[in-house]
């Protein structure tokens, strides 16, 4: 049996424009697929930090692009839950240490204190949403949906000013724990 062949670039990123939806509705919608995600926030949320407009959701723009071998997981378990599995969770920790007074601890890696995890779980409900895009070898794609796309908090595949803003923010939440016991 052919298996179908995987969407072109635009069909992905078609798919990740089509509907944000609520991080509350992520374990009901999200497929247990491989495939790209994207993560939108309102212009007012981290506002030196440009991204693409949603062209039909005037309040949204683009914030992060990643990949996951099942999209429900990735999503639900990684980065709606502990800051040790998820680079947006760090990133956006530590984008918002000062403001939400984030406290970090060592684990074998720099993690969120247990009730800051669930304060940026929280805040990322209020302030976020995310879409998806199944795709069967999501590292194929993800790389031309970063340089098409210009997420501002990707580092991988990214270019410009906003990437040394992103990386002095993941420096201080690492920092933030002080040094490795």
């Amino acid at each position: 049996m052919v298996s179908p062949a995987p969407p072109p670039i635009e069909a992905v990123i078609d798919a990740l424009i089509d509907n944000p939806v609520r991080t509350e509705d992520v374990r009901i919608l999200a497929p247990s697929a491989p495939g790209i995600y994207a993560w939108w926030a309102p212009p007012a949320i981290l506002p030196g930090l440009p991204g693409l407009p949603h062209p039909a959701v005037p309040d949204l723009r683009l914030l992060y692009v990643g990949l996951a071998t099942k999209l429900r997981a990735r999503l639900a378990s990684n980065h709606l839950r502990r800051s040790g599995s998820s680079t947006l969770r760090r990133t956006l920790a530590g984008l918002l240490l000062d403001e939400q007074e984030y406290r970090t601890r060592w684990t074998d890696r720099v993690v969120l204190v247990d009730d800051d995890e669930a304060r940026l779980t929280e805040w990322m409900g209020e302030n976020l949403r995310v879409s998806w895009c199944e795709h069967p070898s999501p590292r194929d794609v993800e790389a031309d949906v970063i340089r098409a796309l210009r997420p501002p908090l990707n580092v991988d595949h990214a270019s410009g000013p906003t990437t040394q803003v992103v990386k002095a923010a993941r420096r201080r939440y690492y920092d933030s724990a002080g040094s490795r016991p």
